[in-house]
C-alpha cells in the first residue's frame, strides 16, 4: 500500500505522531507500506516500510501546520512523485491522510487504484474559516470534499462529529471511528528530566499547557485569562507552556509581559514525545483552551491518561471525548476559563477526582490494544489480509 502523508515528516506534533502510529500498526499487521511524506523531517525506519519523499527545491523549508503556499507547492510535488511511484509499484490501496485525498482522487481516476480517506478534519470548513474570502468558494469546496469521500473504498475519521457528517454526506461508504491515543508509555518515570518546580521557582498551583502554539489553540485566550486570576489567589497559580515553534514562543513571551503576568508563565520549548509523561505528572492542573475547530486534539489522550485534571473549553473538539465526568469544561471566554481555573485550582479534592476519573476513562477506551483492533479489522475488510 501506498500512504500518502502531507506533512513534515517525521515531528513531534499531531498529524506526524498519528501517521507515525498508523504507520507501525500496519507494518506489524503485516502490510507492506511505500510512506510519500515531505522533504522535510526526521529519519524513519521501521520494518516493511519505506520512507519517500518529495524533492526539496530551494525555499520550501520550514512548512507550518495548516494552509499555506508552500504547502500548496509540496502537494503538487506529492502528486508527481506519487504518480511516478504508481508507474513504478502496483499498489492495492492507497491511503489518503487528510487533503491528501483530492491527490488520491486524479490518482484513482487515471490509475484505477482504491483510496481510504484518512479524514482528521472537514477540509472545506477548515478552509473558509482560514481564508474568509474563500467563502464565496464553499459549494464547491464542499462538493470537491464529498466527492473524496463518495469515491473512497472507506473512510476513517478521528471524532464523532466526523463519523456523524461522513454517514451524512457518504452513507454508501465503510466509516470507522479512530480516535487518537495516549502518548504516555509508563516508560517516562524512569527517565531524568528538568524539575518545573525548581526551575521555574513555583511554590503554588502548576497549570500546564503542551502543544503547539497556533492561534486556533487558544493561547491568547489562555493568557488573557489567567491574567484575570484575582491578586493574592492567581499569584499562588503558574502557568507553564511546552511546545511551540520559537518565534510563536516570543510573540507570546512579550504578552505575557504585556499582561503583567510573565513571572509566572514560563515557556519551556518544545520537548521529546517521549518524555511527556514525566512532564505531565508534575503538573496540578492540565489545560486544552481550544477556541475552535470539530477534530479532537491528540493532547487530550495524553492528557487523560496521566491522571491530572483537566480544564478545556466546551467546545466540539473537546465535548465529544470530554464530560464533567473526566474535566472541567467553560465556556471559550477569558472570564469562564479564569473561574475554571480559580475552582479547582484551590479544590485538591476535586482534583484528584477527576483525575482518577480520567485515567480510567483513557485506559478503557484509548488504549494502543483498542486502537490496533479497530484498524486491524477495518482493514481486513477493506483489503483483505497482507499479501
Amino acid at each position: 500500500m501506498l500512504i500518502l502523508a502531507p506533512q513534515p515528516f517525521y515531528q513531534e506534533r499531531g498529524t506526524p505522531i498519528a501517521v507515525r502510529l498508523l504507520t507501525e500498526e500496519l507494518a506489524k499487521a503485516g502490510y507492506e507500506v511505500d510512506l510519500l511524506t515531505y522533504h522535510e523531517g526526521q529519519p524513519f525506519e521501521h520494518e516493511r516500510v519505506t520512507l519517500h519523499r518529495i524533492p526539496a527545491l530551494p525555499g520550501l523549508g520550514g512548512v507550518k501546520p495548516g494552509f499555506s503556499l508552500k504547502k500548496i507547492v509540496c502537494d503538487v510535488l506529492m502528486l508527481i512523485k506519487s504518480i511516478k511511484l504508481l508507474r513504478k509499484n502496483r499498489y492495492r490501496i492507497l491511503h489518503a491522510v487528510e487533503e491528501s485525498v483530492f491527490i488520491a482522487l486524479l490518482l484513482y481516476a487515471f490509475f484505477q487504484v482504491p483510496f481510504i480517506y484518512d479524514m482528521d478534519s472537514l477540509l472545506s470548513r477548515q478552509l473558509t474559516d482560514m481564508f474568509p474570502w474563500l467563502a464565496r468558494c464553499s459549494g464547491f469546496l464542499q462538493w470537491f470534499e464529498k466527492m473524496g469521500m463518495r469515491k473512497s473504498k472507506g473512510i476513517i475519521v478521528v471524532c464523532e462529529e466526523l463519523q456523524k457528517q461522513v454517514q451524512k454526506d457518504a452513507p454508501a461508504v465503510s466509516v470507522q471511528l479512530l480516535e487518537d491515543i495516549s502518548l504516555l508509555n509508563g516508560e517516562e518515570d524512569q527517565a531524568s528530566v528538568d524539575d518545573i518546580r525548581q526551575d521555574c521557582r513555583i511554590t503554588g498551583c502548576m497549570l500546564m499547557y503542551v502543544g503547539n502554539l497556533e492561534k486556533y489553540q487558544g493561547i491568547d485566550l489562555l493568557l488573557n485569562a489567567f491574567a484575570l486570576l484575582p491578586h493574592g489567589q492567581g499569584q499562588e497559580c503558574s502557568l507553564i507552556l511546552i511546545g511551540g515553534r520559537e518565534q510563536d514562543i516570543i510573540k507570546y513571551r512579550k504578552k505575557a509581559g504585556s499582561l503583567g503576568i510573565n513571572e509566572r508563565v514560563c515557556f519551556l520549548g518544545p520537548k521529546p514525545v517521549r518524555l511527556l509523561g514525566s512532564y505531565l505528572r508534575q503538573a496540578d492542573i492540565l489545560v486544552s483552551p481550544r477556541t475552535q475547530g470539530n477534530n479532537t486534539p491528540m493532547k487530550l489522550y495524553s492528557y487523560l491518561a496521566s491522571g491530572k485534571a483537566v480544564i478545556a473549553t466546551e467546545i466540539p473538539s473537546h465535548t465529544q471525548v470530554l464530560d464533567n465526568d473526566i474535566a472541567m469544561l467553560c465556556r471559550p471566554e477569558p472570564a469562564a476559563l479564569m473561574a475554571a481555573i480559580l475552582t479547582l485550582a484551590n479544590d485538591r479534592h476535586l482534583q484528584t477526582q477527576l483525575g482518577q476519573a480520567a485515567i480510567c476513562r483513557a485506559e478503557e477506551r484509548y488504549s494502543r490494544q483498542a486502537y490496533r483492533k479497530k484498524l486491524q479489522q477495518f482493514y481486513l475488510k477493506a483489503l483483505g489480509p497482507p499479501a
